[in-house]
Order: structure tokens, then C-alpha cells, then sequence
């Protein structure tokens, strides 16, 4: 007996460690208390903001924080802290305990998506945030940047405002706001990089992206670059699968288009077509203009014209309109639509979904739509497959859906 509580004693402090491994968060704590640990040991904080229904936080929290060197860099540099910002009926005390601090840092620090992480100074100032999560090397990466003075996204911001004639400190801040996913700032660094170093010396592979985050309306200087120097544009972002006249329509329609939208008015896209094609003749509009309508025609709930729309789009390059895309097209009509036109429409979109991928939600699609316009026999025949590719999550759905098609009841 001895020998075996011996035994125990020595196995028990390698499972202790070995549990010990990833990052280590703090426990039954408070914010002053973090704070005052990372002083006395000057650390940095490091505060994972996330929520329970978040896809996203769940995976960083299994997998990549667990990790050993994800955990040998975050324990090293960090005092580490978890904060919940969503309330559910299923958290304890210590969540709880937390509810105010949650509260006051969804509002002091702009929290908004998920999962934000949160780096401030030893002393407790806020100094950098990133959004999103990433892999192990990558997030130890970003983290890293959250260190130093030279790539911490808040320290750049103030470096910013302070430095309006420093073009590296505007460029460092234009890269850092997009990775902070905070578009204004990026639009406004990017605007001022270009002003300060000069329009047609960024047509290069590096200065393209600044163009391109700098074109926030027809009269920005980089707009007018990008204009004026297309085929250039086009090389550089061909590895991108983009081109010139896809950042001109987006400017353009952010100026001209969506303020129409507003106010629930009644959009005549063929007077503004007209409009745009004679003051802006540079741009092609008929592919972001047909995307624009199909979302309109959609919330104003006119599947007629929503038909057409999606038809119009479709035309004009359906290798670009991806088999999702379609599905989402086609499922709107068959929840919505009893129209033997608009239901032909959506047959011949959902078909061509499957042309090149028979998902299983695809499948169902078709299937229903058969089913709606009358073709039980063919319905049942697609919903099985749907039910054979289907994983054991959704399979109870389709199998619900198949039995009311064989009893003839509706499925919408």
C-alpha cells in the first residue's frame, strides 16, 4: 500500500503539470486585482472578451489556447484574464461576479465583435485589440505586436492624431486598423498616406492595398488613381481575384446608391443607371447594380421583381454567383412565393446550385421546391438524397420534411 501511495505521489505532480499547460487564466479575482498583479510583476493584461454562442471563442478556447506554446508566450508576457460578455441562465457565481465589468468594457472599449482580445499596459492602459482568432504562430504574432510601442494599434492611433504629417505613422496605422477591423480609421490613415507620399508611386504590390482602403469617395485622391491607371490595377490585383472597376462601382454605389435605399423609398435603378453611366462613364455598374436590386426587391418582399433581379444577376456572369448564393435565392422564393413563374425561376437556380455541389441543405431545397410546384413524386425522390448525404444533425429535419411530403402536407 505504501509503495502505491508512493507511486501516486510521484505520477500526481506530471498530471498536475501536464494540466497546467496553455494559458494560464485568472480565478476569482477582480479587475483592480489584475491590475495590480500585472504591476507588481510588469506584465502586460491580456482579456479575452467573448461570448457563449460565439463558434469562434469556443475554438480558441479549445484549441489553441490549451496549447503549450500558446501558453509558454501568453504566461510569460501576461497576466491573462477570461471575460464573459454575454448573461445566460447557466453561469455561475464567478461569471456573474463580472457582470458590471462587462458591461463597463463592451462600452469603454468599443466591443462589439467577437471574440475581441484586449491588450493593455502594465499600468492598465488599453493598448492594443485584435479581432478574431487565428492559429497558434499567428496569434502568438499578433499578440506580439500588442508589446511593442511600434505596432500596438492604440499607441499608433495617438500617434496618428498627434502626427498628422508622418506618412510611415500613417501607414502603420492604416495596416493596424484593418487588422482591428475599425474602417474608419483605416479609411482616413489610408487617405492620409496617400496624400503624403504621393498618388501613382503606390501602384505597386504593397501600395495597391492603401488605394484601394483609401477610395472612400469619387473625389478621394485615390479614387481618381485608380481611375486613371486601371490596367496597372488590374495586374496587381489579379492575385486577389479583384479588379479596378470592382473598387469604382463599390465607391459609387456607397455614394449614390445605398443613400436611395433609405427611408424605405422607391428606387428607380433604371433612372439612376442612366445617371451614373453619364457622369461616371469610366465604370461599369450592372454587376454591383444587379447585386444592390436582388437585396432591395427582397426587403420590399416583391418576388416578382425579386425574380428578375436575381435573373439580371445571374446573367451578366454566373460563374461568379457561387452555389450558396443560389441556394439562399431559390429557398426565398420557396418560403415566400406561391407564383408559378417565380417558383420555375427558383427551380432552374436551385438546380444549377447542385451543378456544382450536392450539399445536403441544397438538396432540401430542391426537393421542396419540386414538391411546392406540384412534383410530389420527384420531391420525395430528392429529399431522400438530401436525408443519405445529410450528417445525424440535420438528418431528423429532412426526414420530418420527407414525411409530410408522403402524406401530401405542406412544407411551408
Amino acid at each position: 500500500m505504501k509503495k502505491l501511495i508512493l507511486t501516486l505521489l510521484i505520477i500526481l505532480p506530471i498530471l498536475t503539470f501536464a494540466q497546467e499547460k496553455g494559458i494560464a487564466f485568472e480565478h476569482q479575482t477582480t479587475w483592480a486585482k489584475v491590475k495590480a498583479k500585472a504591476k507588481a510583476e510588469n506584465k502586460h493584461i491580456f482579456v479575452d472578451c467573448f461570448t457563449t454562442w460565439c463558434g469562434p471563442c469556443k475554438y480558441m478556447s479549445s484549441t489553441i489556447f490549451p496549447q503549450e506554446k500558446v501558453g509558454d508566450f501568453f504566461n510569460k508576457n501576461f497576466v491573462n484574464l477570461k471575460l464573459q460578455m454575454d448573461q445566460t441562465k447557466d453561469d455561475n457565481e464567478e461569471v456573474k461576479s463580472w457582470y458590471d465589468e462587462a458591461s463597463r468594457f463592451a462600452t469603454d472599449y468599443a466591443v462589439r465583435a467577437y471574440p475581441t482580445f484586449l491588450i493593455f499596459s502594465p499600468d492598465g492602459e488599453l493598448v492594443h485589440r485584435i479581432i478574431g482568432g487565428g492559429e497558434a504562430d499567428d496569434f502568438i504574432a499578433k499578440a506580439q505586436a500588442g508589446l511593442d510601442p511600434e505596432t500596438q494599434y492604440i499607441t499608433l492611433v495617438k500617434q496618428f492624431e498627434k502626427n498628422p504629417q508622418d506618412a510611415e505613422i500613417a501607414k502603420k496605422t492604416a495596416k493596424a486598423a484593418k487588422l482591428a477591423y475599425d474602417q474608419d480609421l483605416e479609411k482616413k490613415a489610408a487617405a492620409r498616406y496617400i496624400d503624403l507620399v504621393g498618388g501613382e508611386t503606390l501602384l505597386t504590390t504593397e501600395g495597391i492595398q492603401f488605394l484601394v482602403q483609401g477610395a472612400t469617395s469619387s473625389k478621394s485622391a485615390a479614387y481618381g488613381i485608380i481611375k486613371n491607371n486601371t490596367a496597372k490595377v488590374d495586374e496587381l490585383l489579379q492575385a486577389k481575384n479583384r479588379k479596378a472597376n470592382d473598387i469604382l462601382s463599390s465607391v459609387l454605389a456607397t455614394e449614390l446608391i445605398v443613400p436611395q435605399l433609405k427611408d424605405n423609398n422607391n428606387v428607380d435603378f433604371a433612372a439612376l443607371k442612366r445617371d451614373i453611366e453619364k457622369n461616371h462613364p469610366e465604370v461599369n455598374m450592372s454587376g454591383i447594380l444587379a447585386n444592390i436590386k436582388t437585396q432591395y426587391y427582397f426587403n420590399k418582399k416583391n418576388w416578382p421583381a425579386f425574380k428578375d433581379a436575381v435573373n439580371e444577376f445571374i446573367a451578366l456572369d454566373d460563374n461568379k454567383v457561387s452555389p450558396m448564393s443560389l441556394n439562399q435565392f431559390a429557398w426565398s422564393v420557396f418560403e415566400n412565393c406561391d407564383d408559378p413563374a417565380c417558383l420555375q425561376a427558383a427551380l432552374d437556380w436551385s438546380k444549377k446550385s447542385l451543378e456544382k455541389n450536392e450539399d445536403p441543405a441544397f438538396l432540401d431545397t430542391y426537393a421542396n421546391l419540386l414538391y411546392k410546384s406540384g412534383d410530389k413524386d420527384k420531391a420525395i425522390e430528392w429529399q431522400e438524397k438530401a436525408i443519405a448525404k445529410a450528417n445525424e444533425k440535420d438528418k431528423e429535419a429532412y426526414v420530418a420534411t420527407l414525411d409530410k411530403m408522403k402524406k401530401g402536407e405542406q412544407t411551408w
